[in-house]
């Protein structure tokens, strides 16, 4: 597997950037926030107590009950029983990587992602030369939508010709292949064979958060019942829509200076905002908020504010999202604008209000109940049933308990319910907006129970080497057959070689390298295990440790000595004999040591 992962890092790291850990693994898992990191019931055996971590700041896993732990293609190559190269390939399939790009000769017409980026800006240029050159485009953007040029040249709005081939050929005659142009996006087939994508459109170009272009939201400027109002770049393997927020690349340092971030519907509303001189909005595709947009925001701010419609589209959604905000850890609030005017609209007619309610949002379950209480008759039974019935779920699924028994107590209050009743149908209430813990996963293997107790004492004593090195010297009197993982075998042999290891020497670090995984377990036990303690304290726990796993360690060396008496001659027999003199001094300097 290790070579594998070599051969593969490239790939490897992307898909671990496209993918948190706590998802993949919250798919086999039922996962609970724990500080910084999640706990659940381990997989691998019937414990009752959650002793299974994951840590998506150092993106690994580690279950204190079996003693397994690694990354998240180890979790699934045990899960699913898949090799290493099985696990990378079912995994970036689910963060669209292509892995032609990576590991070797790529094959067909594959294009790397640089080139794709290359294209998409070549794309890019050849919309904006089209967009100075369109009546209608123009008079869209700076009569209609009231857009400055300069806005128009910051958000680089494009025009792309009603032609059918226009930019395809352009593309070709830049050297581009059919396929890499497929490939981002820009072309399609249809009864007349390959054409662009887009066609008589506004482009409005999607960018990461460094700026790059990865795709297209494309809107029509001409009426055409039989056509959508808005089509996007499909999935590509630069651009997925469940991961992309527009408008970050622009938004993100006044998001970080204003504490906040804006989310909003429509990209146009986006543009209209930053041009009135309020930037720290930004868009999502649609109305579906996932974790990977909250969490790509929780990079810059915890305070999310909805600015969404307040129809059935808009409340389903933000429904849909409080569950995501409670398991992220952001403050979802809502943003409700009068009179059920677009982001844009008020804007053209009152930015000073547009500043004043984003300044003013409503928490979002508040806002919920709110909206709920204004469609429902909530003075009859139907309405409590129907009310409880649309908010129990959303609170059921809120991590925080405090916050549960706070809303609970609300709804019991307003439909004017005992909280015993509500009590009792919220025990009987099911989780409904997120998704579930998979039913048919793959059995795992049983855990041979001291096989487990084994690991967990070798990675218990090696975490204490690894961060407290004034009790490496302990390890002096350690031999790589007292440990039985082949990890915890080279990482001994490393501090016996550096017992000054202190992860600043470069050379050091490199050597570590292969056991980086690893080491971040060990770390991971040693903040669950040993975070707090005195040096008096760690210094005992780690000679209780290491006299366990000396006095384990005899006992199955005798264990094979007597086995070997049995067949022995005289000379076999003294030396024998003279081995198990040995290990019962050693083991008597262990006990002394821990005494004295």
């Amino acid at each position: 597997m290790i070579d594998d992962t070599y051969q593969y890092m490239d790939a490897v790291e992307e898909v671990k950037g496209r993918l948190a850990i706590e998802d993949v693994i919250g798919e086999y898992v039922q996962l609970k926030r724990a500080g910084r990191n999640f706990k659940g019931l381990s997989p691998f055996s019937s414990e009752r107590t959650a002793s299974f971590m994951v840590s998506p700041e150092k993106q690994i896993w580690h279950d204190f009950s079996s003693g397994k732990g690694g990354n998240m293609f180890s979790f699934v190559m045990e899960m699913e029983g898949l090799t290493f190269r099985e696990a990378l390939e079912l995994l970036a399939r689910k963060a669209g990587v292509d892995l032609e790009q990576f590991g070797g000769p790529r094959r067909g017409g594959g294009a790397d992602k640089e080139r794709l980026f290359v294209l998409l800006e070549l794309a890019t240029k050849f919309y904006q030369v089209q967009f100075s050159k369109s009546k209608t485009a123009l008079t869209y953007v700076l009569d209609k939508r009231k857009f400055s040029k300069e806005t128009a040249l910051e958000w680089r709005l494009g025009y792309a010709p009603n032609t059918g081939r226009a930019l395809l050929k352009f593309l070709q005659d830049q050297g581009y292949k059919l396929a890499e142009i497929k490939k981002a996006g820009l072309s399609a087939e249809r009864r007349g064979g390959a054409s662009d994508m887009f066609r008589g459109r506004l482009m409005i170009p999607l960018a990461d958060a460094q700026g790059r272009v990865i795709g297209f939201t494309a809107r029509l400027l001409e009426d055409d019942p039989n056509a959508p109002k808005y089509i996007n770049t499909p999935q590509t393997p630069l651009y997925d829509k469940s991961r992309h927020i527009y408008g970050l690349h622009l938004a993100k340092e006044s998001i970080r200076k204003g504490g906040y971030a804006v989310v909003a519907e429509g990209n146009l509303d986006v543009i209209a905002s930053h041009q009135a001189g309020v930037r720290q909005v930004v868009a999502t595709a649609g109305t579906a908020l996932t974790d990977q947009h909250l969490k790509g925001l929780n990079r810059f701010t915890g305070d999310i504010r909805l600015c969404f419609d307040a129809d059935k589209a808009g409340i389903n959604a933000t429904e849909r999202a409080i569950p995501i905000a409670s398991r992220v850890g952001v403050s979802l609030s809502v943003i409700d604008i009068p009179s059920g005017k677009d982001p844009d609209e008020l804007i053209s007619q009152d930015v000073h209000l547009w500043e004043q309610i984003i300044e003013q949002p409503k928490y979002a379950l508040d806002w919920l109940m709110d909206r709920y209480e204004k469609l429902l008759d909530i003075t009859s039974a139907p309405g409590k049933k129907q009310f409880s019935d649309v908010l129990l779920p959303v609170v059921r699924q809120l991590q925080d308990s405090v916050e549960q028994d706070h809303y609970l107590r609300a709804i019991a209050d307003k439909i004017g319910v005992s909280q015993a009743a509500l009590d009792n149908k919220f025990d009987k209430t099911p989780d409904q907006n997120v998704p579930r813990v998979r039913r048919n996963v793959p059995t795992p293997q049983p855990v041979d129970q001291l096989t487990a107790e084994r690991t967990k004492l070798e990675e218990h004593f090696l975490s204490l080497m690894l961060l407290q090195p004034n009790l490496r010297p302990l390890a002096t009197n350690m031999v790589p057959d007292m440990l039985q993982g082949e990890q915890a075998k080279q990482l001994l042999a490393f501090f016996k070689a550096h017992p000054d290891f202190d992860g600043k020497a470069p050379e050091q670090v490199e050597a570590l390298r292969p056991l980086a995984d690893y080491s971040k377990i060990l770390g991971l036990e040693y903040e669950e295990l040993y975070q707090g303690l005195d040096s008096t304290e760690l210094h005992n726990e780690a000679q209780r440790l290491q006299a366990r796993l000396i006095e384990q360690y005899v006992k199955r060396a005798k264990q094979q000595i007597t086995k070997q008496l049995d067949t022995a001659d005289e000379t076999a027999t003294q030396s024998l004999l003279m081995k198990v003199s040995q290990l019962d001094a050693l083991l008597k300097t262990i006990k002394g040591g821990i005494h004295g």
